[in-house]
């Protein structure tokens, strides 16, 4: 298979991977720890590259290679309910033993499912739903890692409006692989979005207001909350984030940058909140997929995460048909994105135990099946009204205010 990647280049990338679920478990990854390597067929070059790395470590990688589309086509069409909801024996057992997961995107094609009922897409994601449980689980008390990254592909580059080597640049520079040591800067960009998240969390936000020529956005963050900073969930992220308390979100936002979501295009949504609800939403692309997502239950309508980037961090400044990407979309002004849906756990402030349904929903957790980032680009001013009565401008000019 051709290496759009230099040998180099690709451990270079491996070892930021390794980076990235190493520094999240709070005591490190071991010898004979067990990786899941969860990669696309084209991806392949990379997960190579990990493996090799993961063997020098003497761990134990355990691949795992993504369904082609016409294996989705094929479970997705013409499967009957108990094979669409079907996962095998062992799989629960695997990730309950597992101390890290790296998940490789690198689609063959871009809304190759686009003429598939996402009804049966949703029905073989809840057939695993009990292994996602106890994954979530498992990451919230620090036993399980688990990162994400993309791997350059023509489908990619082409619904970017980019060549193949432009794509592959551009991808390289927003995971830092053009710099002598990728993985020292990814612990730098950690250690300063933690920073700023904690000066956020610190300054004990009663409301905030997200301003910018579409977007008129109001909610509170709420109770129990800290802000969290990129620790490697992603690579590349950037982004500083919390869940709001999903009742308090009022006002008008627009969603400028395209959005693949099920393998499937959304692009100029606009969404109008009430009391937390979601009640007038239209789109100029995919907007029946839209309303239809936002039926999926009963938090689909309501916000789980609100995120902003730093322009002066992120080096993502082009659309990349990626969420990894875009959620992190930097260029000039930065950005934000909410996402509609599951609320991140990990901003809850207290002992992660206790955090149960019950908790979840007297703070304001939003719980829900999807989770649908959606990013908005323009110039914005960011403002917190504090319990102490001041207003204080968080973000503005594409990025963050700390003193």
């Amino acid at each position: 298979m051709k290496k759009l990647i230099s040998y180099e280049d690709l451990r270079q990338y491996a070892k930021v991977l390794f980076w990235a679920l190493d520094s999240q478990k709070i005591d490190g990854l071991k010898n004979t720890d067990i990786v899941i390597i969860k990669y696309d067929y084209l991806a392949t070059p990379l997960a190579e590259a990990l493996f090799a790395l993961l063997i020098e470590k003497h761990m134990h990688p355990v691949m795992e290679t993504g369904l082609t589309p016409a294996m989705k086509a094929e479970l997705y069409i013409n499967s009957s309910y108990g094979q669409l909801t079907f996962h095998p024996p062992g799989k629960e057992e695997l990730y309950a033993n597992a101390a890290g997961v790296v998940r490789i995107h690198a689609p063959e094609e871009v809304e190759a499912m686009t003429e598939v009922d996402p009804r049966s897409i949703m029905e073989n994601r809840n057939g695993s739903r009990s292994v996602r449980q106890s994954i979530e689980k498992r990451k919230l008390h620090g036993k399980l890692a688990w990162t994400e990254c993309a791997y350059p592909t023509a489908a990619l580059a082409t619904k970017s409006g980019l060549s193949l080597e432009d794509y592959t640049t551009r991808l390289m520079r927003a995971c830092y692989l053009n710099m002598p040591d990728p993985a020292r800067e990814w612990q730098k960009i950690s250690d300063h979005t933690t920073e700023i998240a904690k000066w956020l969390t610190s300054l004990d936000i009663k409301t905030i207001r997200m301003q910018s020529e579409l977007c008129d956005l109001f909610f509170s963050p709420g109770e129990n909350r800290r802000w969290q900073g990129a620790a490697g969930e992603n690579i590349p992220g950037y982004e500083i984030y919390v869940s709001p308390d999903c009742r308090t979100v009022n006002g008008i936002y627009y969603a400028d940058l395209p959005s693949l979501y099920m393998d499937k295009a959304t692009y100029g949504v606009q969404i109008e909140f009430m009391d937390g609800i979601a009640i007038r939403v239209k789109a100029m692309g995919g907007e029946k997929f839209l309303l239809d997502q936002l039926r999926a239950d009963g938090g689909a309508r309501r916000v789980g995460e609100f995120s902003l980037t730093d322009a002066s961090i992120s080096r993502v400044d082009h659309f990349m048909a990626q969420t990894i990407l875009d959620e992190n979309f930097g260029g000039e002004q930065g950005s934000c994105h909410i996402a509609l849906g599951q609320s991140l756990s990990e901003t809850f402030a207290g002992p992660p135990e206790i955090l149960d349904k019950m908790m979840m929903d007297s703070l304001g957790f939003n719980t829900s099946s999807i989770h649908w980032d959606l990013v908005n680009t323009e110039e914005k001013i960011v403002t917190a009204n504090l319990a102490d009565g001041k207003k204080v401008t968080i973000y503005e000019g594409g990025r963050f205010k700390m003193p």
